[in-house]
């Protein structure tokens, strides 16, 4: 049977999609999270731990933060290390401009999963609908929690109750669509049932 492999920079990613993808995947689809130490470390070993992964029918999926850097440039420098590994078919995602953005375009998500109350007021404010743009999202999440946000412990809690259909945060739509999209082309004959 196939399964996904994520590729991710940190271990606040693993986390949040250890609550989000066995909602997102199908009952029967499995998946694994490789954790690098940085972005830095997921360019630098990319090739060679997708080149030493021998399980068979494994697809890939690479998750990184756009930080300050520019999007298109990440993802082309990600799928040409992608190529070198003899994987061309993998699914790149970049979140702009972190992770963050994600959870703030969900305080509902983030009321939630951290127990606090009178966040979810906030998504009405201009920055709140539109994520993607803010500068520095995980100090944005911080200051809007009163600190209680912590990226690792923050992303598990939050990571559950994340709305697939949210669409606040342009990048997390593109990547819940990927992953149904490579869902549904990995295991096509138990895809398009009841949603």
């Amino acid at each position: 049977m196939s399964h996904l492999v994520f590729l991710l920079e940190e271990p606040s990613a693993r986390e949040m999609l250890n609550g989000l993808l066995p909602r997102l995947l199908p009952e029967y689809a499995t998946f694994r999270c490789i954790v690098f130490e940085g972005k830095q470390d997921l360019e630098k070993n990319l090739v060679r731990r997708m080149r030493g992964y021998r399980v068979p029918g494994s697809r890939f999926v690479v998750v990184r933060d756009q930080d300050s850097g520019d999007c298109k440039t990440i993802k082309q420098n990600l799928i040409s290390l992608c190529g070198e590994a003899g994987r061309p078919d993998v699914l790149v995602r970049i979140a702009c401009r972190e992770m963050e953005s994600w959870y703030l375009g969900d305080l509902a998500a983030v009321e939630k999963g951290l127990g606090i109350s009178k966040i979810v007021k906030h998504q009405r404010k201009i920055k709140f609908r539109a994520p993607d743009y803010i500068g520095s999202p995980s100090v944005e999440l911080s200051r809007l929690t009163g600190g209680i946000y912590q990226k690792v412990s923050g992303s598990r809690s939050i990571g559950p109750f994340l709305n697939l259909l949210n669409r606040r945060s342009h990048s997390f739509g593109v990547f819940v669509d990927g992953i149904r999209k490579l869902a549904a082309t990995d295991f096509p004959e138990k895809s398009g049932g009841d949603e």
